[in-house]
């Protein structure tokens, strides 16, 4: 590539120096020069003349002086640097050049062999806000492309949530950082059976999310097929094991509800035990089942467990991101602190308690960011 360099000097014989001094680079095409004789000719030159790099320019000249020269030039984009020329022992001139944007300076008689390698650092600093600006035009498609796949990502979670007479339900996730790897999910196996799954895989970024978004339509599509909860665990956990390059797993809560026995069939692979909380303002969570996370090895095997809700119960499911939700002094939002905020919100709608508990986590970290994805369900029973 060609570096362009403009020279701004009234002395005629300057020209005929730089071009015999630099030959070898010029036929080379290294290098490219262009001259004017004052600042006026020399803003011309860069109107008309693209991709000048460097602006090599005396300060005392005729029309317009180098150092007015040096105010104009900000209008040509920060890529451009200026060298100026100056009087050994000029400090005046040099300070106020340095104060307007000058890259470096030389003194007269210029020294050829300084000349070259003052050119070639300043050159190199060109290349380098060239890179920075190159980087930051891809950070920035990067950054377009993670929060279009964060708006595709949210879009597969279901967000018609019911409020029938003797039902209601309502979940949100928030990522931590543009997509996120937590998820849950709700359908009914029938008018009267509800499968329930909140999850999280492990890891952060493109992976985890692409796992999340498989992990999930596996899961959809065998409890779909009527499976017992145990089982149903079990065949994806293998799924997810086959060709697992990544070395990937995800915890996961299944259960399916008896709408009308109130009766909650479960299994847990690895993943958080939610909380009942009862018309009186108790809060316990479910007795944990014992299983592995899925993807993790295969041929797990997933024991289910039940109980049966009281009418008016509410049903809490959630990720660690709620409990490891850290403020600035790294302390742990923790669980005391969660089943603290539970209490006493028997009477919240679902909406209500899972917008509830997210506020309380924001205003719990503060100005700190979160350290993971925050991901809520909660189903309540009519009383």
């Amino acid at each position: 590539m060609t570096n362009k360099i403009l020279v701004v000097d009234d002395e005629p014989d300057l020209e005929t120096l730089m071009l015999q001094k630099f030959r070898r680079r010029i036929r080379a095409g290294e290098l490219e020069f262009h001259f004017a004789h004052n600042g006026l000719e020399a803003l011309e030159k860069l109107r008309s003349v693209e991709g000048i790099e460097m602006v090599l320019t005396d300060i005392n000249m005729p029309q317009m002086d180098g150092l007015t020269l040096l105010s104009e030039l900000h209008a040509f984009g920060s890529l451009l640097k200026a060298v100026v020329v100056s009087a050994y022992g000029d400090l005046a001139n040099i300070r106020t050049a340095m104060n307007r944007g000058a890259f470096d300076f030389l003194t007269k008689p210029i020294d050829f062999g300084d000349l070259e390698t003052t050119i070639s650092k300043t050159l190199e600093q060109v290349e380098i806000l060239k890179q920075g600006r190159y980087a930051r035009v891809a950070l920035n498609a990067i950054e377009h492309e993670l929060e279009l796949a964060g708006a595709l990502q949210q879009s597969i979670l279901p967000i018609n949530f019911p409020h029938h007479a003797d039902h209601s339900l309502y979940a949100r996730m928030v990522p931590a950082k543009e997509i996120g790897g937590d998820f849950y999910d709700f359908f009914y196996l029938d008018s009267r059976h509800l499968g329930l799954v909140m999850a999280d895989v492990s890891g952060k970024g493109v992976t985890a999310a692409i796992f999340m978004a498989v992990s999930r339509t596996l899961l959809r599509f065998t409890a779909l097929q009527g499976i017992e909860v145990g089982h149903c665990l079990a065949l994806v956990n293998n799924l997810l094991c086959a060709d697992n390059d990544a070395a990937m797993f995800v915890t996961v809560f299944y259960g399916i509800l008896d709408l009308d026995s109130r009766t909650l069939i479960y299994a847990n692979g690895g993943h958080l035990s939610p909380y009942r909380i009862g018309m009186d303002g108790t809060v316990a969570p479910l007795a944990l089942t014992g299983g592995m996370a899925l993807g993790a090895i295969e041929g797990s095997a997933y024991r289910s467990d039940q109980l049966t809700l009281d009418a008016g119960d509410t049903l809490l499911l959630y990720t660690d991101g709620v409990t490891e939700a850290t403020d600035a002094n790294w302390q742990l939002f923790g669980e005391p602190r969660l089943v603290e905020r539970l209490r006493s919100r028997e009477h919240l709608t679902p909406g209500a308690l899972v917008d509830h508990l997210v506020e309380q986590i924001r205003d719990f970290t503060g100005t700190a960011p979160l350290a993971d994805d925050v991901t809520v369900l909660a189903l309540r029973l009519a009383g």
